[in-house]
């Protein structure tokens, strides 16, 4: 039986070819973002002493993701510190773009406390300013963790502008080469993905554009790195666009609907 075992034990290690993966880190960043998003928005929690900690819990980060010898990284602490209170103010717009379009939010504690929206964005620009470091693994194990908390993936690297509002959460997807720009408002379901998936992409813009002012509802699906919705253009929902739409335009599904009454 210990020999049967022993080659179980064998036949895994064997399997275990990536030196680098360890699941600590994933555990350690998921710690590390819960304390920046309660250093910036708890009231009862110290900012100096969580200051401390976060540096040291970075500095745990750093050793497990930056796997150079020189190991550079260590570098980005204090320049992204210095970042946080930009970000916390941006952040307060978004929480208040929420209050503007949301009638079932009744305090502005609610949306910060209650709304997986306003968390999704909050953790997607606290990773995409730590993605502009050059060190993408952290972030995007940051957004990933916000998505299993609210239904919503916003990959890091796409770029998103002020007064961000995110209905519902549940389902969007927000590519890492999408732009969204000022006061855009998303409803759930929503789709900004590329229109076909290949490895050459890498380094192409793929996913689309949206312009200031700009709402989409529901399940709407709009794919493309060339396709841009014209700022005030409402999307309707279930829209399936993969070309561009000009400013002040209105895209609509239609479906017909036929009502039967049963006696």
């Amino acid at each position: 039986m210990t020999r049967e075992r022993d080659d179980i034990i064998a036949k895994i290690e064997a399997q275990k070819k990536h030196p680098n993966l360890r699941l600590q880190l994933k555990e350690r960043t998921e710690y590390f973002t819960n304390l920046l998003f309660y250093t910036l928005f708890d009231i009862d929690t110290e900012v100096q002493k969580n200051i401390v900690v976060l540096e040291q819990t970075f500095e745990e980060l750093v050793d497990l993701a930056c796997w150079e010898t020189e190991k550079p990284c260590s570098k980005i602490w204090q320049s992204y510190l210095e970042k946080l209170p930009v970000l916390l103010q941006k952040l307060n717009k978004d929480a208040e773009a929420f209050i503007k379009s949301d009638p079932a939010a009744n305090s502005i504690e609610e949306v910060y406390l209650a709304y997986p929206g306003f968390y999704a964005i909050a953790i997607y620009r606290l990773s995409h300013e730590l993605l502009k470091f050059g060190l993408p693994l952290i972030p995007r194990l940051m957004t990933e963790y916000a998505h299993r908390l609210s239904g919503a993936d916003i990959n890091p690297g796409a770029t998103i502008g002020e007064s961000f509002f995110i209905d519902h959460a549940t389902g969007i997807v927000i590519g890492e080469t999408a732009v969204i720009k000022d006061h855009v408002k998303i409803y759930q379901g929503v789709t900004l993905g590329g229109l076909y998936v290949d490895r050459k992409l890498r380094n192409v813009k793929r996913h689309p554009t949206v312009e200031n002012n700009v709402t989409i509802y529901a399940n709407a699906t709009i794919l493309g790195g060339n396709t841009v919705i014209g700022e005030n253009s409402t999307v309707g929902g279930n829209a399936w666009v993969t070309s561009s739409v000009p400013a002040n335009s209105v895209i609509s599904n239609t479906s017909e609907i036929k009502i039967k009454k049963v006696v």
